[in-house]
């Protein structure tokens, strides 16, 4: 356990961008199609499924990414100061000073959202996708989905507390600011213009996300290639042995299928 806190800790390098705050990363070199894992809401680059894939590319001789957003982990800047479009432009900067070749990215609840948009941003550079428990749209459509006087209350307060079992206070402090950012950023209301194969694991027992959201971004994209894999137990964080096993080999099967193609 030591000798790998030391390792993560010890092998973070940052991305220094003029006009924005640094972001923390660890990067593997190998071979194309290369890996980059996208975390969760107020999540980091350090959790189980990110190691996991690591380790995997690491015995297969393919690249891997893993970094914090904006205001996360290890990277710099305030998360109070955060919004959607913000973390889009840091999944794109990833890709495009960090990368070269085709990759898989891997968004895992609200990195499953944004992996759509850097898919739409960089179509020639985004070759497959894999979410587990994608959360698009899910913080604007909660939000929609309160009585108007409980949204007057948080416009009129400026924070929205987001009730949630993975926070010690039982919830996370939301600006209202940050839910009218990111309806800017709503992709589930037209088609979604992404043709490359994707792969969507949801657990049907996932609390925070309805594994129904899945299902959306799946009838809205365009791509025909596209899977949805339904586990019955599985909750949010898809953090079991059987779950990490699976989003391994679903990364497996498309790094074969990529490269039959090329």
């Amino acid at each position: 356990l030591f000798l790998s806190v030391c390792r993560l800790k010890s092998s973070v390098s940052f991305l220094t961008r003029p006009d924005r705050p640094n972001l923390a990363y660890h990067k593997l070199k190998g071979r194309n199609p290369g890996i980059i894992f996208l975390p969760g809401f107020n999540s980091n680059m350090n959790g189980q499924k990110a190691i996991a894939l690591e380790d995997f590319c690491n015995s297969l001789g393919h690249a891997f990414i893993r970094f914090d957003y904006t205001g996360c982990g290890n990277s710099n800047g305030n998360f109070e100061e955060c919004t959607i479009g913000k973390w889009r432009k840091d999944v794109l900067s990833i890709l495009d000073e960090l990368t070269d070749g085709p990759q898989i990215l891997v968004g895992s609840s609200l990195g499953g959202w944004l992996m759509l948009h850097a898919a739409m941003a960089r179509p020639d550079k985004v070759a497959a996708l894999v979410g587990v428990a994608v959360a698009a749209d899910h913080l604007v459509t909660t939000f929609n989905r309160l009585p108007i006087e409980a949204q007057k209350e948080i416009e009129d307060k400026g924070e929205w507390k987001f009730p949630t079992k993975h926070s010690e206070e039982g919830y996370y402090t939301l600006p209202y600011d940050f839910i009218r950012e990111a309806e800017n950023h709503c992709v589930l209301n037209s088609p979604i213009p992404i043709a490359c194969p994707i792969r969507l694991i949801h657990g049907m027992k996932d609390e925070d996300v309805p594994w129904q959201i899945s299902m959306q971004v799946a009838s809205r994209v365009l791509s025909r290639d596209v899977d949805v894999i339904l586990r019955k137990g599985g909750r949010h964080r898809m953090s079991e042995k059987e779950d990490t096993k699976l989003l391994v080999n679903t990364v497996d099967d498309l790094i074969d299928k990529l490269s039959t193609v090329t």
